[in-house]
């Protein structure tokens, strides 16, 4: 069976900063990526790839639980990479909450990683997948592609804590805790 592929691999006119698409995301972060509308009509949980505000980050959690299965993942597009990336960073978000934290407790950690400023993008020494991702051409296009995967990191340790708290008992839900240890392509961030 294969892995999962981003629906946003036929998006037309995506910006890419090497070969990672700059994809619109529904965010409240400031950053460079285009806005889309915030969902009046659904909820977060429950949003369709179909519906106009679905963007990639609702898609990285979707599929993070499938592809995480998978070692080896056939990159197909720009879109994919962010997939990739995304994947990646929820996998070392969930490595900082324990099983006992109260969701405070876990935003704080969750959020000190999305926060964190010293990470490696495309064409950093320290950036796990250099093999299949291109270094931005220029400082600014480096700059431009650490900004959105800040505003990506954000944007997805809220939505990923909404998701890992949605029953209301204050506890972590023990499937999401349950693919703390897993490792996306063999990879961490």
């Amino acid at each position: 069976m294969p892995a999962y592929h981003s629906v946003f691999l036929d998006e037309p006119n995506q910006q890419v900063i090497g070969n990672f698409a700059l994809l619109p995301l529904r965010t409240r972060t400031r950053g460079p990526a285009q806005q889309l509308p915030p969902i009046t009509d659904t909820t977060e949980l429950d949003i369709e790839p179909s519906h106009t505000s679905y963007d990639p980050l609702d898609e990285i959690l979707s599929l993070f639980r499938a592809n995480t299965f998978f070692r080896n993942f056939e990159v197909k597009g720009p879109a994919d990479r962010v997939l990739i990336y995304g994947i990646l960073f929820v996998s070392e978000a969930l490595s900082k909450i324990r099983p006992g934290n109260s969701r405070r407790d876990a935003e704080k950690s969750v959020m000190n990683v999305a926060l964190d400023t010293n990470f490696a993008i495309p064409g950093d020494a320290g950036f796990p997948l250099n093999q299949a991702f291109e270094a931005p051409k220029d400082r600014n296009e480096a700059e431009i592609l650490r900004q959105y995967i800040m505003q990506m990191r954000q944007e997805l340790a809220m939505r990923l804590l909404n998701r890992v708290y949605s029953d209301g008992s204050g506890q972590p839900s023990k499937w999401w805790l349950s693919f703390q240890k897993r490792k996306f392509m063999g990879k961490q961030l």
